[in-house]
This record gives structure tokens, C-alpha cells and sequence, in this order.
């Protein structure tokens, strides 16, 4: 099959040495060619990286969004809202990259219905969970920490056991981290039995804060 005359000609151009074309033209497009490809490839990152496009699914939406909308996340006396790229994306660039390498998985379960409905949601939600708080664990809560820094809190203004527990465990002692005493924080937790909340005190705490521990058992019996 012979190629019409101008494809063979932009081939033979395409193909041979840089005498068609000056160095300087060649770097200008090289230049415009990855503006472009960098502007494209940004845009379509950061599309991704919308509340809209997270609560696109509807098992986002069913599910862990509708739990958000409940929490002080969501609405509070100040305004200021966390949205789903907040607490699951990081912000810097190499770190949110890399992450949303991981959540190609979550595409991959849309796509052939793992979580398609609440029942299925509900039975994995515990590994779903787990999954997540591992993460969390692992990076230092590095997305808590997208809005929140231990430097710039007044625990002054904290309540005592919020106040003793973060100087001592967030601060001063090495291998905590926001997500070990915060799960639940802005979703429904799953059925906890036999897991440590995390929302307890240390337990070499425990002893001191017990009127605290009594009064939040009875909060959470009523």
C-alpha cells in the first residue's frame, strides 16, 4: 500500500537530520510541546482531585460521603470545610502522585462492583478501614497533618485529657500518630470488637483520667 505524497514527505522530513529545521526551532517546540503536555497532565490531576469527582461513584456517595456530611468536618461554627482530598490526598506533589497510583486499585474495584452495594460495603468495611489506618500509620497521618500541626496547637485551650494526651503522645514520644488515637473522625466506624478504638488513653493514663474515661462511657451509653 503506497502512502500519499505529503505523508511521505512529512516521514522523510520526520526522519531525517535536523537540516529542515533550526536548532532554535527545535528547542521553542520541544519547549511549547511539554508546556502543553505538563498544562494537560496538571489539569487532568487535579480534576481528579475534586470532591466532585470523589463522590462521582455512587458507593462514595451512598456511603462514606453521606457519614462525612454528619461530622464537624463537613459543617462547623467556623466554615471551614475538609473535602475528600483533604484527609486522603496528600499535598505535595511526589506524595500525592504516588497515592493516586494506589487509588488506581479503588478504580479497579468500581469497575467490577466490590463495594457496588450498602451490604457489600458494610461486610468490607473492616478491611477497608484497616486498610486506610495502616496508611495513615505509615506516613505519620501525613493528610491530618495537610491542615493540622502539633506547632502551631494551644493546648491551653484543649481540654486537660486532649491537652495531656497530645503532650505526651504527640509531642514527647515517639511513634504516635494522629490516626492511632482519631479513627472514626469523619466516618461511621466499623464493628470495633476485639480492635483498640484508639480513642482511649494510654494505658498508662488511664489511672488518671478515669472520672474523664466514666463520664465519656456514660456519654456513649445514652
Amino acid at each position: 500500500m503506497r502512502l500519499p505524497g505529503f505523508l511521505r514527505r512529512f516521514w522523510a522530513i520526520a526522519t531525517s537530520p535536523s537540516s529542515f529545521l533550526s536548532v532554535g526551532f527545535l528547542t521553542l517546540g520541544g519547549f511549547v510541546g511539554g508546556v502543553l503536555f505538563w498544562g494537560g497532565f496538571n489539569t487532568a490531576l487535579e480534576a481528579t482531585n475534586t470532591e466532585a469527582f470523589c463522590t462521582s461513584c455512587h458507593e462514595m456517595q451512598a456511603n462514606v460521603f453521606e457519614e462525612l456530611t454528619q461530622t464537624v468536618h463537613y459543617t462547623n461554627r467556623s466554615g471551614v470545610r475538609a473535602g475528600c482530598p483533604d484527609c486522603h490526598v496528600p499535598h505535595e506533589w511526589t506524595d500525592k502522585i504516588a497515592r493516586k497510583m494506589q487509588a488506581s486499585k479503588e478504580v479497579w474495584g468500581h469497575l467490577f462492583g466490590t463495594i457496588d452495594t450498602r451490604r457489600k460495603f458494610l461486610d468490607q468495611r473492616l478491611r477497608l478501614a484497616e486498610h486506610e489506618w495502616a496508611r495513615l500509620k505509615a506516613n505519620d497521618s501525613l493528610e491530618c497533618r495537610n491542615c493540622h500541626s502539633e506547632v502551631a496547637m494551644d493546648f491551653a485551650r484543649q481540654t486537660d485529657r486532649a491537652g495531656m494526651i497530645h503532650t505526651q503522645y504527640l509531642i514527647q514520644t515517639e511513634g504516635y500518630t494522629c490516626i492511632d488515637c482519631h479513627k472514626g473522625i469523619a466516618h461511621e466506624l466499623p464493628d470495633m470488637r476485639g480492635i483498640d478504638p484508639g480513642w482511649l488513653p494510654p494505658a498508662e493514663l488511664r489511672a488518671a483520667l478515669a472520672p474523664d474515661l466514666e463520664g465519656l462511657r456514660q456519654h456513649l451509653a445514652e
